[in-house]
C-alpha cells in the first residue's frame, strides 16, 4: 500500500517532469529556446550612408551611448511612434541631447533612399540620424544587431516585419540591452544620463 507522502511524491515528479516536457515542446516550436547570444555579440562594425548621402559607421557613434532603432518610412505605426518618443526623450534631455546619438536605420533599402529618409525625419526632432545602405549593408547590418527584417507582399506594394527594439549601445558601441520607452520621457532620460 502507497502512502499518502509517496502518493504527493509521485504526483510532484510527473508534474514536474510533464512541465518540463511542456516547456521543451513551446520552446522548440516557438524557436525561443536558445541561449540569447551574449551582449558583445550585439552590434558592430557597419559602412552604411546617412540622411544626406554621407559615410557613416559604427565609429561615428562612438564617445556617446546610442539608441538604434530599425525600422522603415513606409511604417504605418511602430516607426513614426517610436522617433516621436526618442525625439520626447531628447527634448527631455535638454542641454544634455548633444551628448546622445540616436541612429534610425531603415530595413528597407529599395524605397528608403538618403533623400527619402532625410524628409521622413524632418517631422523629428533634429539629433535623429537615419542611415541607409544597399542590400548587402542592410544584410550585415541587420544581422550585427540580430534583427529580423522580411519583405511581405501586401496590397499595392509590399510591407516590411521587422525587428521593433531600440538598442542602448554605451560610448564604446558596446551593447547595453533594448531601451525602454514605455515611461514618461523625463524617466527615460534620467536612464539615459547614467551612460553619457
Amino acid at each position: 500500500m502507497i502512502s499518502n507522502q509517496s502518493r504527493m511524491l509521485v504526483v510532484l515528479v510527473s508534474f514536474v517532469a510533464g512541465l518540463g516536457v511542456s516547456l521543451g515542446l513551446l520552446f522548440f516550436v516557438t524557436g525561443t529556446g536558445s541561449v540569447p547570444p551574449p551582449a558583445s555579440a550585439i552590434g558592430g562594425p557597419f559602412h552604411l550612408v546617412d540622411q544626406d548621402n554621407k559615410p557613416i559607421s559604427d565609429a561615428d557613434l562612438k564617445g556617446k551611448p546610442s539608441l538604434v532603432f530599425f525600422g522603415y518610412t513606409h511604417c504605418p505605426d511602430v516607426c513614426p511612434t517610436t522617433l516621436f518618443d526618442i525625439s520626447e526623450i531628447f527634448r527631455a534631455l535638454g542641454k544634455d541631447a548633444d551628448k546622445v546619438n540616436a541612429l534610425f536605420v531603415t530595413v528597407d533599402p529599395e524605397r528608403d533612399t538618403p533623400a527619402v529618409l532625410k524628409d521622413y525625419l524632418s517631422a523629428f526632432d533634429p539629433h535623429l540620424k537615419a542611415a541607409a545602405g544597399d542590400a548587402a549593408a542592410t544584410a550585415a547590418v541587420e544581422k550585427a544587431f540580430r534583427v529580423y527584417a522580411k519583405k511581405v507582399p501586401a496590397e499595392g506594394g509590399y510591407t516590411m516585419d521587422h525587428t521593433a527594439i531600440v538598442y542602448l549601445m554605451d560610448k564604446d558601441g558596446n551593447f547595453v540591452s533594448p531601451f525602454n520607452l514605455n515611461r514618461k520621457p523625463d524617466e527615460s532620460a534620467a536612464a539615459l544620463k547614467k551612460y553619457i
